[in-house]
């Protein structure tokens, strides 16, 4: 197959690596004076030995200052300038099914700009992968999403995961049957991989985030459309088993304009004005399936990654920026029983 032109463009913009420090600065200041991390290894070494932390900044617009928050929020949660120069990064939006009427579908292209500015303006060289689950033409996809144009205004590179050329590599998850998975070669190359998942209902998981993301670097060449495979052999195994496999992999998450009800594709618009950031995918999605008024445990991918991926339990999670607790706002879910139970205690179904 041809190569996407965009694949073999190259980023040259660096943006500022200074850091403004505002009303959040203490929040990066204490990270930093508590022992940030900075090896190579975080992903691995930073839980269970220390709390993973979750950033969460509320009041945010796709036309706001989204590269501030996103650079404080990196830093706040342990991840310093110093760790990403010269490292190769790969932002992996969520472009499942784009449509221009269902922006809440996928992620915002000012959140993949925005992030590629941090990452840029640290050193990195970055780029952009999306192997879309339910679309064969990746082109179609980002043009129908925006992101097209978004990548072009930066000159980032993108790698279509549905079609670039694998290697395998053995299942370390082992929850599911699969001996291992083809991975494409942007992911396997990749120093560090951000998910950068739209906040969004589910209509078998209840929730997909950070590590549901994740699907999407699972080439169609190999896994089908969408993912057969993968849906054959467990959705909550297959999603446990990809992020227990993969290169390390943080969390930026567009919680600005959501998605509720019949979700990841059906669904309705639910405007939260979130970004939630975190080293530990795990704890993001827990602290956000909290904010949408479901239970973590009750999540089937998520029971299988606690005590394992990462923490689930509250206590083990340290909230910066904004507290859970104040940004709750119980997601709309289709009527089945299965979904229901996954809500929080005390939360009311209307």
């Amino acid at each position: 197959m041809t190569a996407n032109p965009r694949e073999s463009a190259e980023g040259t913009d660096q943006a500022s690596a200074t850091t403004k420090f505002d009303r959040r600065g203490w929040l990066i200041a204490g990270a930093v004076a508590t022992g940030a991390i900075v090896g190579a290894n975080w992903l691995r070494n930073a839980w269970p030995n220390e709390k993973a932390g979750v950033f969460l900044a509320r009041n945010q617009r796709y036309d706001g200052t989204l590269v501030r928050t996103i650079r404080d929020g990196l830093i706040a949660v342990g991840l310093l300038p110093e760790v990403i120069r010269g490292k190769r990064v790969l932002l992996k939006p969520n472009l499942v099914e784009p449509t221009r009427s269902s922006p809440q579908m996928t992620t915002h292209p000012a959140m993949i700009l925005a992030t590629a500015e941090v990452f840029r303006g640290w050193g990195a060289t970055v780029a952009v992968g999306e192997g879309p689950g339910h679309v064969r033409d990746t082109e179609m996809a980002l043009v129908e999403s925006g992101v097209a144009e978004a990548l072009d205004s930066l000159k980032l590179p993108f790698s279509d995961l549905n079609y670039q050329e694998v290697a395998f590599r053995p299942n370390a998850g082992q929850a599911c049957k699969l001996t291992g998975f083809y991975f494409p070669q942007s992911v396997l190359e990749a120093d560090l991989i951000v998910s950068l998942p739209k906040m969004k209902t589910h209509h078998w998981m209840g929730v997909t985030l950070s590590l549901k993301n994740m699907y999407g670097v699972i080439p169609g060449i190999k896994y089908g459309w969408p993912k057969n495979v993968l849906h054959h052999h467990g959705i909550p195994q297959t999603v446990f088993d990809i992020n227990a496999s993969l290169p390390p992999t943080i969390a930026v998450v567009d919680g600005i304009v959501c998605m509720e009800g019949d979700g990841p594709i059906m669904g309705s618009a639910k405007p939260m004005g979130l970004v939630g950031i975190g080293l530990n995918p795990t704890a993001v999605d827990a602290t956000l399936a909290r904010i949408m008024g479901m239970e973590p445990r009750k999540i089937p991918y998520l029971a299988l990654a606690a005590n394992q991926l990462g923490p689930l339990d509250d206590r083990h999670i340290d909230q910066r920026g904004e507290t859970w607790q104040g940004l709750e706002s119980p997601f709309k879910l289709l009527d089945k029983d299965f979904l229901l139970d996954m809500r929080r205690p005390g939360i009311l179904v209307s």
